[in-house]
């Protein structure tokens, strides 16, 4: 009885075994043929792209991720993956993507759009002036590191070489390296087109992150706190004096001061909010009359 079942478990165990080799077997040739076929699946990926088919293409470019690691394609891969996600409008994964492709490799070809774009992906991700401003902070960090990294020369000095290299080939049209200039500088045209969005996007994020900081003040006010109102009316004055909010947050700590009756310091920040407009003086002269008269009687 014994030797009997031991015979079982020693069959057992042989099929067990066998079955584990035939699946290894049976693995190893399904990554073989998966490697075998990574670039007529990255081509078919490419082709629903150009279609705008950016679901399937992120299905495929998403299977080929891991295999196409090292590789060649691997920062194919990823751009083109970050784009279907950005025109589906999956932000948060298309800046997960970007950022990848930038760590794995800053010499890819991909490298200036990828940045443009993850700055890009922020800004679509940047939440109303009441809200949290996390990816407002780092739409204009990117904008600003694309900027930096990629300052390009003045748009109109570039309009005129294209104006040129177009007149040449008026007069020569085969000659191929003034068809090569031309592409060039199309491409750096194309790119003095994303520096100026680039500047005017930072523009308009601390433009919204200083009427946050306005907004909360005026909260303050309306509370009865002109102490805590003064503070986020000096943080626009300290860190957003190129904003369109600049010149309520001066007007807005003065009138906090007399709120306050800081009858000293009110009539500082009235002097410096007159210095740099002027224009205003008549619509102050009241705020001016009252610290006058309550800081002569101090």
């Amino acid at each position: 009885m014994r030797a009997k079942r031991f015979l079982v478990a020693t069959a057992m165990i042989v099929l067990t075994f066998s079955s584990l080799f035939l699946s290894s077997c049976s693995s190893s040739k399904i990554a073989t043929n998966s490697g075998g076929d990574t670039a007529e699946r990255y081509a078919a990926a490419l082709a629903d792209y150009n279609k705008k088919d950016y679901d399937d293409a992120a299905l495929t470019l998403e299977a080929l991720m891991f295999s196409v690691r090292g590789s060649a394609l691997e920062d194919d891969v990823l751009f083109y993956l970050a784009q279907s996600y950005f025109n589906t409008k999956q932000y948060l994964l298309s800046a997960e993507m970007y950022s990848r492709l930038l760590q794995l490799n800053a010499g890819s070809p991909y490298t200036p759009t990828a940045q443009f774009q993850l700055a890009k992906s922020h800004e679509k991700l940047s939440s109303h002036y009441e809200f949290d401003h996390e990816h407002t902070k780092k739409a204009i960090q990117q904008y600003a590191l694309y900027i930096e990294q990629y300052p390009g020369r003045d748009s109109a000095v570039v309009a005129a070489d294209i104006q040129t290299y177009q007149e040449l080939l008026k007069i020569n049209p085969a000659n191929a390296n003034y068809q090569d200039q031309l592409a060039v500088l199309k491409l750096e045209s194309e790119r003095s087109g994303s520096l100026s969005y680039a500047k005017n996007a930072i523009k308009t994020f601390r433009d919204k992150l200083a009427r946050n900081k306005v907004s909360i003040a005026h909260q303050y006010i309306q509370l009865g706190k002109p102490k805590g109102a003064v503070i986020f009316y000096d943080e626009v004055i300290r860190f957003y004096p190129d904003t369109i909010y600049l010149e309520a947050a001066w007007k807005g700590k003065v009138d906090a001061l007399i709120l306050r009756k800081k009858w000293m310091e009110a009539g500082q920040a009235l002097d410096q909010y007159l210095q740099l407009y002027p224009e205003k003086q008549d619509q102050m002269k009241g705020s001016r009359d009252k610290i006058m008269q309550n800081f002569g009687n101090s």
